[in-house]
């Protein structure tokens, strides 16, 4: 098998999405990749059935060892790609993170690297445990738990008392929409007229105000997650879990928000895919 660059190019796409899920930087990501280019290059091609296959464990391989590194190091992954003279563009990486889902970025990354990997190219992108477990080092029955821990993080638990989160989230989901597309009417429809934003500084407090900062932030880096076992919304700027938003609501009307930006209340708060 002769693999031509037009043959690899024909996978930089899928196996950018593999190594972005994995590590959270799109910067990282596309190391990763340039890595397995280089080792196709190296290697005997004409011997490899699966191209994609292969491609995909390598890619894994190289972004279990960043992961590792990265750990060893306690280093934040957009840190690094933000101090890199190859930075990525912002907008790219915005999409991208918005394409894969703030929240799931976010708890994604308190996975630890095995953890991650599993649950990633299995429930993901559909690879088997029999396949997961070389890169892993582990067991075929180890590395299904693995993946099984990681799914029980991603999902979370919602508080059983809360009867009413489907009716939240459709109220949060309608601030978000409201707040994206500009749309000042919608956003007065399902706020308090006397609702407050505490956590920001001194208190924002009515209706018209709430909607215009609403507004004027876009909520662009924003989507709503499980956090605490209730419907609220986590900020994350190209995947980075910067605030979170805490929403009191009844009667369909938002009475209050609270923006939570601590960081020792952000590494505590259980947070899962909504």
């Amino acid at each position: 098998m002769n693999v031509t660059t037009n043959e690899f190019e024909n996978h930089r796409s899928y196996l950018r999405g593999v190594a972005y899920r994995m590590l959270g930087s799109l910067s990282d990501a596309d190391d990763a990749v340039q890595q397995a280019w280089i080792r196709l290059n190296r290697s005997d091609a004409e011997s490899i059935e699966n191209l994609r296959a292969w491609l995909t464990t390598v890619v894994a391989r190289v972004c279990l060892d960043m992961m590792r590194s990265r750990e060893a190091r306690r280093e934040e992954p957009l840190e690094s790609a933000a101090a890199s003279p190859a930075a990525t563009n912002v907008e790219d990486e915005m999409q991208l993170a918005n394409s894969v889902g703030l929240a799931l970025l976010v708890v994604l990354d308190t996975l630890g690297p095995a953890e991650r990997l599993s649950f990633v190219l299995h429930d993901v992108f559909g690879m088997s445990f029999e396949e997961i477990a070389p890169i892993v080092d582990r067991s075929v029955d180890a590395t299904r738990q693995l993946a099984s821990r990681a799914r029980r993080r991603v999902q979370g638990q919602p508080a059983p008392s809360n009867r009413n989160l489907d009716r939240k989230r459709e109220v949060v989901d309608a601030f978000l929409a409201a707040a994206r597309g500009g749309d000042m009417n919608a956003l007065l429809a399902i706020l308090d007229p006397e609702v407050v934003i505490r956590g920001t500084g001194p208190d924002i407090r009515g209706a018209e105000v709430v909607a215009s900062r609403a507004v004027q932030g876009g909520a662009r880096a924003a989507q709503a997650a499980i956090i605490d076992g209730d419907i609220g919304v986590v900020v994350a700027p190209r995947g980075r879990l910067t605030m979170v938003l805490l929403f009191t609501i009844e009667d369909g009307k938002i009475k209050s928000i609270e923006a939570v930006t601590d960081r020792k209340r952000l590494q505590e708060a259980s947070i899962a895919v909504a």
